[in-house]
Protein backbone atom coordinates (compact mmCIF):
# COMPACT_ATOMS: atom_id res chain seq x y z
CA UNK A 1 0.00 0.00 0.00
CA UNK A 2 1.48 3.38 -1.00
CA UNK A 3 1.72 6.32 1.38
CA UNK A 4 -1.41 8.05 0.02
CA UNK A 5 -3.65 5.00 0.41
CA UNK A 6 -2.18 4.29 3.83
CA UNK A 7 -2.95 7.82 5.00
CA UNK A 8 -6.49 7.57 3.62
CA UNK A 9 -7.10 4.28 5.45
CA UNK A 10 -5.73 5.77 8.67
CA UNK A 11 -7.98 8.80 8.29
CA UNK A 12 -11.03 6.57 7.81
CA UNK A 13 -10.15 4.51 10.88
CA UNK A 14 -9.77 7.65 12.97
CA UNK A 15 -13.11 8.94 11.70
CA UNK A 16 -14.88 5.72 12.70
CA UNK A 17 -13.24 5.82 16.15
CA UNK A 18 -14.34 9.42 16.67
CA UNK A 19 -17.90 8.61 15.62
CA UNK A 20 -17.94 5.63 18.00
CA UNK A 21 -16.83 7.88 20.85
CA UNK A 22 -19.52 10.45 20.05
CA UNK A 23 -22.20 7.75 20.01
CA UNK A 24 -20.97 6.39 23.33
CA UNK A 25 -21.49 9.82 24.88
CA UNK A 26 -25.03 10.04 23.48
CA UNK A 27 -25.77 6.52 24.71
CA UNK A 28 -25.00 7.68 28.25
CA UNK A 29 -28.39 9.42 28.35
CA UNK A 30 -31.73 7.69 28.90
CA UNK A 31 -35.29 8.45 29.90
CA UNK A 32 -34.27 8.09 33.54
CA UNK A 33 -30.95 9.97 33.18
CA UNK A 34 -31.97 12.95 31.09
CA UNK A 35 -29.34 15.38 32.40
CA UNK A 36 -25.74 14.44 33.19
CA UNK A 37 -22.68 16.31 34.41
CA UNK A 38 -19.32 15.97 32.71
CA UNK A 39 -18.01 13.80 35.54
CA UNK A 40 -21.00 11.46 35.18
CA UNK A 41 -20.43 11.20 31.43
CA UNK A 42 -16.73 10.50 32.03
CA UNK A 43 -17.69 7.73 34.44
CA UNK A 44 -20.15 6.15 32.02
CA UNK A 45 -17.94 6.31 28.95
CA UNK A 46 -14.58 5.68 30.62
CA UNK A 47 -13.07 8.60 28.72
CA UNK A 48 -10.67 11.08 30.37
CA UNK A 49 -11.92 14.57 31.11
CA UNK A 50 -10.00 16.18 28.23
CA UNK A 51 -11.47 13.76 25.66
CA UNK A 52 -14.97 14.10 27.09
CA UNK A 53 -14.75 17.91 27.03
CA UNK A 54 -13.77 17.83 23.34
CA UNK A 55 -16.59 15.41 22.46
CA UNK A 56 -19.17 17.44 24.37
CA UNK A 57 -18.09 20.60 22.57
CA UNK A 58 -18.49 18.90 19.18
CA UNK A 59 -21.93 17.55 20.06
CA UNK A 60 -23.07 20.95 21.34
CA UNK A 61 -21.88 22.65 18.16
CA UNK A 62 -23.88 20.16 16.06
CA UNK A 63 -27.01 20.72 18.19
CA UNK A 64 -27.01 17.12 19.42
CA UNK A 65 -26.49 18.20 23.03
CA UNK A 66 -27.74 21.20 25.02
CA UNK A 67 -26.15 22.62 28.14
CA UNK A 68 -28.17 23.79 31.13
CA UNK A 69 -28.17 27.44 32.11
CA UNK A 70 -25.75 26.80 34.96
CA UNK A 71 -23.50 25.07 32.39
CA UNK A 72 -22.99 22.13 34.74
CA UNK A 73 -25.26 19.55 33.11
CA UNK A 74 -25.93 18.34 29.58
CA UNK A 75 -29.09 17.10 27.87
CA UNK A 76 -29.87 15.59 24.48
CA UNK A 77 -30.47 18.37 21.96
CA UNK A 78 -33.49 19.21 19.85
CA UNK A 79 -31.59 18.26 16.71
CA UNK A 80 -31.95 14.62 17.74
CA UNK A 81 -35.71 15.14 18.08
CA UNK A 82 -35.82 16.60 14.57
CA UNK A 83 -33.80 13.70 13.16
CA UNK A 84 -35.96 11.19 15.01
CA UNK A 85 -39.12 12.68 13.55
CA UNK A 86 -37.59 12.48 10.08
CA UNK A 87 -36.76 8.81 10.60
CA UNK A 88 -40.28 8.05 11.83
CA UNK A 89 -41.85 9.95 8.94
CA UNK A 90 -39.93 7.73 6.53
CA UNK A 91 -40.69 4.46 8.28
CA UNK A 92 -43.44 2.44 6.64
CA UNK A 93 -44.02 0.70 9.98
CA UNK A 94 -44.67 3.90 11.88
CA UNK A 95 -46.95 5.29 9.18
CA UNK A 96 -48.98 2.13 8.60
CA UNK A 97 -49.21 1.16 12.27
CA UNK A 98 -50.51 4.44 13.69
CA UNK A 99 -54.26 3.75 13.22
CA UNK A 100 -53.80 0.24 14.62
CA UNK A 101 -52.00 1.57 17.69
CA UNK A 102 -54.82 3.99 18.39
CA UNK A 103 -57.45 1.31 17.82
CA UNK A 104 -55.72 -1.15 20.15
CA UNK A 105 -55.52 1.50 22.85
CA UNK A 106 -59.25 2.21 22.54
CA UNK A 107 -60.21 -1.47 22.58
CA UNK A 108 -58.12 -2.42 25.61
CA UNK A 109 -57.80 0.83 27.56
CA UNK A 110 -54.15 -0.07 28.10
CA UNK A 111 -50.83 1.50 27.17
CA UNK A 112 -49.71 0.38 23.70
CA UNK A 113 -46.10 0.08 22.56
CA UNK A 114 -44.88 -0.46 19.01
CA UNK A 115 -41.22 -1.48 18.94
CA UNK A 116 -38.54 -2.62 16.51
CA UNK A 117 -35.65 -4.96 17.30
CA UNK A 118 -32.09 -3.63 16.88
CA UNK A 119 -30.27 -6.85 17.70
CA UNK A 120 -30.24 -6.39 21.48
CA UNK A 121 -33.06 -4.04 22.42
CA UNK A 122 -36.71 -3.36 21.72
CA UNK A 123 -36.78 0.26 20.53
CA UNK A 124 -40.13 2.03 20.89
CA UNK A 125 -41.23 3.88 17.74
CA UNK A 126 -44.92 4.34 18.57
CA UNK A 127 -47.07 4.63 21.68
CA UNK A 128 -50.63 5.22 22.79
CA UNK A 129 -51.48 6.00 26.40
CA UNK A 130 -55.00 5.83 27.88
CA UNK A 131 -53.97 8.23 30.66
CA UNK A 132 -54.00 11.83 29.37
CA UNK A 133 -51.52 12.90 32.03
CA UNK A 134 -49.28 9.88 31.45
CA UNK A 135 -49.73 8.64 35.00
CA UNK A 136 -49.28 4.97 35.73
CA UNK A 137 -48.07 4.11 32.26
CA UNK A 138 -45.47 1.52 31.34
CA UNK A 139 -42.87 3.95 29.99
CA UNK A 140 -39.70 2.98 28.20
CA UNK A 141 -37.87 4.09 25.08
CA UNK A 142 -35.79 0.96 24.82
CA UNK A 143 -35.19 -2.15 26.90
CA UNK A 144 -33.28 -5.41 26.52
CA UNK A 145 -35.42 -7.71 24.42
CA UNK A 146 -35.40 -10.65 26.86
CA UNK A 147 -37.48 -8.86 29.50
CA UNK A 148 -40.30 -7.21 27.50
CA UNK A 149 -43.19 -8.77 25.62
CA UNK A 150 -42.35 -6.86 22.43
CA UNK A 151 -38.77 -8.07 22.64
CA UNK A 152 -39.67 -11.69 23.35
CA UNK A 153 -42.24 -11.69 20.55
CA UNK A 154 -39.36 -10.99 18.15
CA UNK A 155 -36.79 -13.24 19.84
CA UNK A 156 -39.19 -16.18 19.54
CA UNK A 157 -38.84 -15.99 15.76
CA UNK A 158 -35.09 -15.43 15.45
CA UNK A 159 -33.06 -18.05 13.58
CA UNK A 160 -31.27 -20.31 16.11
CA UNK A 161 -27.77 -18.89 15.43
CA UNK A 162 -29.05 -15.33 15.97
CA UNK A 163 -30.79 -16.33 19.21
CA UNK A 164 -27.61 -18.06 20.39
CA UNK A 165 -25.63 -14.86 19.81
CA UNK A 166 -28.25 -12.81 21.65
CA UNK A 167 -28.18 -15.09 24.70
CA UNK A 168 -24.37 -15.18 24.65
CA UNK A 169 -24.46 -11.39 25.06
CA UNK A 170 -25.92 -11.81 28.55
CA UNK A 171 -29.34 -11.69 30.17
CA UNK A 172 -29.36 -8.88 32.73
CA UNK A 173 -31.72 -9.00 35.69
CA UNK A 174 -34.16 -6.11 36.25
CA UNK A 175 -36.71 -7.65 38.62
CA UNK A 176 -37.24 -10.86 40.55
CA UNK A 177 -39.10 -12.34 37.57
CA UNK A 178 -36.59 -11.46 34.83
CA UNK A 179 -35.57 -14.57 32.91
CA UNK A 180 -31.79 -14.70 33.25
CA UNK A 181 -31.32 -18.44 32.76
CA UNK A 182 -30.82 -19.31 29.06
CA UNK A 183 -32.82 -22.55 29.34
CA UNK A 184 -35.74 -20.76 31.00
CA UNK A 185 -35.73 -18.06 28.31
CA UNK A 186 -35.63 -20.62 25.51
CA UNK A 187 -38.59 -22.45 27.05
CA UNK A 188 -40.51 -19.19 27.35
CA UNK A 189 -39.78 -18.34 23.71
CA UNK A 190 -40.93 -21.80 22.60
CA UNK A 191 -44.22 -21.21 24.45
CA UNK A 192 -44.47 -17.79 22.78
CA UNK A 193 -44.15 -19.33 19.32
CA UNK A 194 -46.73 -21.99 20.13
CA UNK A 195 -49.44 -19.61 21.37
CA UNK A 196 -48.63 -16.68 19.08
CA UNK A 197 -47.96 -14.03 21.71
CA UNK A 198 -45.41 -13.17 24.41
CA UNK A 199 -46.00 -12.41 28.08
CA UNK A 200 -43.99 -10.13 30.32
CA UNK A 201 -44.87 -10.84 33.95
CA UNK A 202 -43.20 -7.86 35.59
CA UNK A 203 -39.86 -8.86 34.08
CA UNK A 204 -38.75 -5.32 33.21
CA UNK A 205 -40.88 -3.19 35.53
CA UNK A 206 -42.34 -4.70 38.74
CA UNK A 207 -46.10 -5.03 38.89
CA UNK A 208 -46.68 -4.69 35.14
CA UNK A 209 -48.14 -7.30 32.84
CA UNK A 210 -47.53 -6.95 29.10
CA UNK A 211 -48.79 -8.94 26.12
CA UNK A 212 -46.98 -8.65 22.78
CA UNK A 213 -47.39 -10.12 19.31
CA UNK A 214 -44.96 -10.23 16.37
CA UNK A 215 -45.12 -8.10 13.22
CA UNK A 216 -43.88 -9.45 9.88
CA UNK A 217 -42.41 -7.45 7.00
CA UNK A 218 -43.22 -8.16 3.37
CA UNK A 219 -40.63 -10.96 3.25
CA UNK A 220 -42.11 -12.68 6.31
CA UNK A 221 -39.32 -11.72 8.68
CA UNK A 222 -40.39 -10.77 12.21
CA UNK A 223 -38.72 -7.43 12.87
CA UNK A 224 -41.11 -5.65 15.23
CA UNK A 225 -43.92 -6.22 17.70
CA UNK A 226 -46.85 -4.49 19.32
CA UNK A 227 -47.98 -4.85 22.92
CA UNK A 228 -50.40 -3.71 25.57
CA UNK A 229 -49.11 -3.00 29.05
CA UNK A 230 -50.82 -2.32 32.33
CA UNK A 231 -50.68 -2.86 36.07
CA UNK A 232 -51.34 -6.49 36.97
CA UNK A 233 -54.58 -5.54 38.72
CA UNK A 234 -55.82 -3.81 35.57
CA UNK A 235 -54.69 -6.63 33.26
CA UNK A 236 -55.41 -9.76 35.34
CA UNK A 237 -54.30 -13.22 34.35
CA UNK A 238 -57.88 -14.23 33.56
CA UNK A 239 -58.11 -11.49 30.93
CA UNK A 240 -54.75 -12.24 29.31
CA UNK A 241 -55.95 -14.71 26.67
CA UNK A 242 -58.86 -12.52 25.55
CA UNK A 243 -56.61 -9.46 25.36
CA UNK A 244 -53.94 -11.48 23.55
CA UNK A 245 -56.39 -12.27 20.75
CA UNK A 246 -56.95 -8.56 20.19
CA UNK A 247 -53.20 -7.88 20.24
CA UNK A 248 -52.50 -10.71 17.76
CA UNK A 249 -55.26 -9.53 15.44
CA UNK A 250 -53.78 -6.03 15.52
CA UNK A 251 -50.28 -7.35 14.77
CA UNK A 252 -51.66 -9.32 11.82
CA UNK A 253 -53.37 -6.19 10.51
CA UNK A 254 -50.12 -4.22 10.64
CA UNK A 255 -48.25 -7.07 8.94
CA UNK A 256 -50.84 -7.13 6.18
CA UNK A 257 -50.60 -3.34 5.78
CA UNK A 258 -46.85 -3.78 5.29
CA UNK A 259 -47.46 -6.25 2.48
CA UNK A 260 -47.09 -9.58 4.27
CA UNK A 261 -49.45 -12.21 2.86
CA UNK A 262 -48.41 -15.26 4.83
CA UNK A 263 -51.10 -14.92 7.47
CA UNK A 264 -54.73 -15.96 7.14
CA UNK A 265 -57.09 -13.15 8.03
CA UNK A 266 -60.55 -14.17 9.08
CA UNK A 267 -61.70 -10.58 8.91
CA UNK A 268 -60.45 -7.06 8.42
CA UNK A 269 -60.38 -4.32 11.02
CA UNK A 270 -63.75 -3.08 12.23
CA UNK A 271 -65.23 -0.40 10.00
CA UNK A 272 -63.82 3.01 10.79
CA UNK A 273 -60.95 1.65 12.90
CA UNK A 274 -58.36 3.18 10.60
CA UNK A 275 -59.99 6.58 10.60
Amino acid sequence: MDTGNRDLATSRDEGVKSLTKLMRVLDSFSTTDRALSMSEICQRTGYPKSTTHRLLASLRKAGLLDQDGDRDRYRLGLKLFELGNTVLANMDLHREARPYIEMLGRLTDQTVHLAVFDGRHAIVVGRSDPQPDGSGRAFFESAPAHCTSVGKAVLAHLPPPALDRFIAGGLARFTDTTLTDPAALRADLAATRARGYALDEGEHQPGLRCIGAPIHDVSGRVFAAISVSGPSWKLPTGEAERTAKIVMHTARGISQALGYRGLAYERQLPAGAAG
